[in-house]
């Protein structure tokens, strides 16, 4: 379980983030929703470790890690897809998932990308840098499958992208869930985010203003929360 609890974060002297609280419990999807400049991206570097926090505590299992490093979190199982791909773009896809796989697992990781993405198969060879935006957003997710992660933090994983591929991607989310890993969602395509989560938190002006399942959210809150009301 990733708890997170009274977390006031920022940049300089700008408060984002202001004691949040929010739990991401195991085997669950939690949607984050929100207006641009609620706070979500904050909230998720901060979830990574990227951001150290100026108030509140992290647990992740129950252990304290509101300090670690985050090289320290992914040891401990957690994955951070950001907005913008998050890959190697010179760099092949074969490298980029070696890189990201354990000592002695490479083999293994390469099957388990190319089973979850086919696609990838056909590019091994290629830069990464080179690929369709939808191939590269393939590439950034299918490490979260060879991680073996306990939560993932998804920013915006289908911003850009063609229905078909966004399909693609809810489908890959559905396989990441049954692997076992929980999923704090960041997500443009709100009915969709909503249909595959377990648990909905709004922010609003760095602030959680509704937390709970999605049969509780009504259309008007999500608006409301969108146009910053």
């Amino acid at each position: 379980m990733l708890k997170l609890a009274g977390i006031t974060a920022g940049y300089g002297g700008t408060t984002v983030l202001r004691s949040v609280d929010l739990v991401v419990p195991p085997h669950s999807v939690v949607a984050l929703l929100g207006a641009n400049g609620a706070g979500k991206t904050t909230l998720l570097r901060v979830a990574s470790g990227l951001l150290p926090p100026s108030a509140g505590v992290m647990t992740l299992g129950g252990e304290d890690v509101t300090r670690r490093a985050p090289n320290e979190l992914v040891a401990r199982g957690i994955c951070h897809v950001p907005e913008g791909r998050g890959i190697f773009p010179s760099l092949t896809v074969r490298e980029n998932l070696v890189l990201q796989s354990a000592k002695g697992e490479e083999a293994a990781s390469l099957d388990r990308a190319v089973k979850a993405f086919p696609r990838l198969g056909e590019r091994m060879a290629q830069l990464a840098g080179t690929m369709s935006g939808g191939e590269q957003q393939m590439l950034a997710l299918a490490r979260t499958y060879v991680q073996h992660p306990t939560v993932v933090l998804l920013d915006e994983v289908s911003m850009g992208l063609a229905p078909k591929i966004v399909d693609e991607i809810f489908e890959f989310l559905a396989l990441l869930r049954s692997s076992g890993a929980s999923l704090l969602l960041v997500e443009q395509y709100v009915t969709r985010a909503l249909d595959v989560a377990d648990y909905v938190y709004m922010l609003n002006r760095g602030e959680v203003s509704f937390a709970g399942e999605p049969g509780e959210l009504a259309d008007e809150d999500v608006f409301a929360s969108y146009v910053g009301g």
